[in-house]
């Protein structure tokens, strides 16, 4: 197997070549990071813009749907890379990679409520019962999918982690009653919540930090995440292996209390854009009203340096007649917070994973559409968190889509110059975090 994922390598790197021209026979990585500071930058932002598109394309590629345009450019953005080209001739390059990001964005949209259905708000336990049970963590719906379908009726509860939270918004996912609820919290914390658990955790994408001994024996990974000495579910998708490892662990004696990092019992998610517009009606009269007086987009990669509890702050200090929209792991800083309602509606709404952005941008522009202004007229700003790929390819989308204001922390990426940072606050108004009480000032003043 490992021989013929190298050999497909080879073939997708002569293809490329030849759709490019191309007569060079290797691109030697270190070109890129010893280049020029400011072409290193462009590129970068270009390099792992791609890698997070990848992911959004493979998951959709994973349910039989998958787009052209989006796979040339692949072909197109990393002959770039290599290519000897200048500031002018990359920007534009640059800015693609978010146009074709929204692109792929929206077709694992359509392919996941196409598949799944359309997601339903859904308040999500954080209890875990007695008896059996699985962990699926990463992104991947249809492993979650075939999981559910190989424990049914076997007296095994399946509990979501990290990223895979979202699925219980899903109505053809929901419809199984062993799918019960979420375990813990983000990925950074999973050596702590998963050391002695008296389960099995099945591991779909990314994310896997080194295994501790305590629980080693009871990981397994399946697609394209692996770890040496762990089990990997091949391609046959057969679960048995953790099947049997729940079976054998038994789960908890009694039902265990789990919190999320704010001491709440539960949370929910499945506010998506088919939810959001269902009520714009609802949404733009109490904009107009006075209901309603500012959005926020508090979300994105969160991880374990300190420092992010900044968002944490910042939303219990958001004004109580303001509405917070989430998404991505980041949202398990204070996704268990109990903020109350406005007009019937939550004052925090988790709108899925990083790649249901999508959802936002949707939104977003409906409520321009609604209120005849520019999109950066609305009463809209988005705070978010970097970590990785993903985070750049959806920043990117949103720089392409000509959206300002965006506040981003907690630190900036380090391959970003500052001549471009310096072009990005000029042009897009791109601000680093300060504290949340001076953004908020700045934000409302």
């Amino acid at each position: 197997m490992v021989l013929n994922k190298i050999e497909t390598v080879r073939n997708v790197k002569n293809e490329i070549q030849a759709k490019n021209g191309s007569n060079s026979d290797e691109y030697d990585i270190n070109n890129l990071w010893n280049d020029n500071e400011d072409i290193r930058s462009l590129k970068s932002l270009i390099l792992f813009g791609l890698r997070g598109m990848a992911a959004y394309a493979y998951h959709a590629l994973m349910l039989g749907y998958t787009d052209k345009r989006v796979n040339d450019f692949f072909y197109k953005g990393m002959a770039a890379i290599g290519e000897d080209l200048n500031i002018d001739e990359l920007l534009p390059i640059v800015l693609e990679t978010g146009e074709v990001n929204l692109i792929c964005m929206e077709l694992l949209d359509k392919a996941n409520t196409q598949t799944y259905g359309t997601p339903i708000p859904v308040t999500v336990p954080l209890t875990i019962e007695k008896g059996p049970f699985i962990v699926v963590s990463g992104h991947d719906l249809k492993d979650l999918k075939l999981l559910l379908q190989q424990t049914a009726d076997k007296g095994i509860d399946i509990y979501t982690h990290g990223e895979m939270l979202p699925a219980h918004a899903y109505p053809k996912l929901k419809a199984y009653p062993h799918l019960k609820g979420n375990f813990g919290t983000a990925w950074q914390n999973q050596q702590k919540e998963f050391d002695d658990i008296p389960a099995p955790v099945l591991f779909t994408t990314n994310c896997l930090m080194p295994v501790k001994d305590s629980y080693k024996d009871r990981v397994f990974t399946t697609e394209v995440v692996a770890y040496p000495g762990m089990v990997h579910i091949g391609d046959d998708k057969d679960f048995t292996p953790v099947i049997k490892k729940a079976l054998e662990l038994k789960g908890y004696e009694n039902d265990h209390c789990l919190t999320g990092i704010n001491g709440g019992t539960q949370v929910t998610t499945g506010f998506g854009h088919g939810t959001v517009l269902s009520v714009a009606n609802d949404v733009i009269d109490a904009v107009k009203s006075g209901a309603i007086s500012h959005f926020f987009l508090v979300g994105g990669c969160d991880g374990a340096k300190p420092g992010r509890n900044y968002y944490t702050e910042f939303v219990k200090k958001t004004p109580d007649d303001s509405i917070i929209l989430t998404l991505a792991c980041g949202k398990y800083r204070f996704n268990d917070l109990d903020l109350g309602k406005i007009g019937g509606l939550p004052r925090i709404m988790d709108m899925g994973q990083c790649n249901d952005a999508y959802s936002a941008i949707r939104v977003a522009l409906a409520l321009s559409e609604a209120f005849k202004c520019d999109v950066n007229q609305l009463p809209l700003t988005l705070v978010l968190s970097w970590y990785e790929q993903k985070a750049v390819c959806i920043l990117l989308t949103l720089l392409y889509l000509g959206l300002k204001n965006i506040y981003l922390g907690p630190t900036l990426p380090a391959f970003v110059s500052p001549n471009i940072l310096n072009f990005l606050v000029e042009n897009f108004n791109l601000t680093p975090i300060s504290t949340p009480e001076e953004d908020l000032k700045k934000i409302l003043g």
